[in-house]
């Protein structure tokens, strides 16, 4: 097993603290605007895509049945839809409503303006730097 550099436990550090500040400033933001975390995370997706609720799951990190309570809850409040599948009975897409799309821009304006006050410092080489890292470590993520 290969031994951790004392610069490598520093990035990891890091990576952890901004995280932790990261999540901290969502959560202000989702209470502020009452929704949870979870509820933030599942608008801001959906602003993209339609996915089935399969899908969301895998990406928020729930079981099945607790993104279907998640679901509910969000349809009570009329952030969003079920939409059936034409194709596939089976299949339950999810979608925002017209106030879900609203509520959702409204996140999305505020956590962007959030994280630009972390990044604004940053000069422009900075920022394109930082960006292909972010990324490089997203596609990662996505093909372990």
């Amino acid at each position: 097993m290969a031994s951790t550099a004392p610069h490598d436990g520093a990035v990891i550090e890091r990576l952890i603290e901004v995280s932790f500040r990261v999540s901290g400033l969502l959560t202000r933001i989702a209470a502020a605007n009452d929704v949870s975390l979870t509820q933030l995370r599942l608008l801001a997706m959906l602003r993209e895509t339609r996915p089935r609720m399969a899908v969301l799951a895998d990406r928020l990190g729930l079981d099945r049945s607790t993104i279907s309570g998640l679901i509910d809850r969000a349809v009570t409040r009329g952030l969003v839809e079920r939409v059936g599948n034409p194709d596939d009975a089976r299949v339950v897409h999810v979608a925002l409503t017209d106030a879900g799309r609203q509520l959702a821009d409204l996140l999305h304006h505020e956590m962007a303006g959030a994280v630009a006050e972390i990044t604004g410092r940053l000069g422009g080489a900075e920022r394109a730097d930082l960006l292909y890292l972010l990324d490089r470590m997203l596609d990662d993520l996505a093909h372990p």
